[in-house]
């Protein structure tokens, strides 16, 4: 994982622990005063959504205490693609042009251009240096890339 998606998980779990915790704690507490819990429906969301929030909490820690985080600047073999690197693209025969940073699974975004080192197009860019051509099979069929640029993303 880079560490600007270990930093974004720590700041969800911030936020869930000091923020959420303590406004589903309020629903439960204003649902009771409802009176009878065992026809409260307000009573059944509110714990119902206390349920899911400890889960993702605990899914947070588990991920950020098994994280392994990754310098892009110093673990990058120099020249290569590799998790935290910023790749661009060019489709071979079209020439468009597209650049993605690589990122660990839990951070991918293709929409703002972070692609999982675990995706089809991910794992055969992987250790893969720029004037190289890669065929990727994806769902949609496959693709030639030519890596045009590879560089440590900031």
């Amino acid at each position: 994982m880079t560490p600007e998606g270990f930093a974004k998980l720590q700041e969800e779990l911030k936020y869930l622990t000091e923020v959420r915790r303590k406004e589903v704690a309020e629903r439960i507490r204003q649902a009771r005063e409802f009176g009878d819990i065992s026809e409260n429906s307000e009573y059944d969301d509110a714990k119902n959504e206390q349920g899911l929030l400890e889960r993702r909490i605990s899914e947070l820690q588990r991920r950020l205490r098994n994280a392994k985080i990754v310098d892009p600047a110093s673990s990058a073999e120099e020249g290569a693609v590799d998790l935290g690197t910023r790749v661009t693209l060019r489709v071979v025969g079209d020439g468009r042009e597209r650049t993605f940073q690589i990122v660990g699974a839990n951070e991918a975004d293709p929409a703002s251009g972070k692609l999982s080192h675990a995706s089809p197009v991910g794992k055969a860019l992987l250790r893969r240096r720029v004037g190289e051509k890669v065929r990727v099979s994806t769902p949609r069929g496959a693709t030639e890339y030519e890596i045009v640029s590879v560089e440590a993303a900031s």
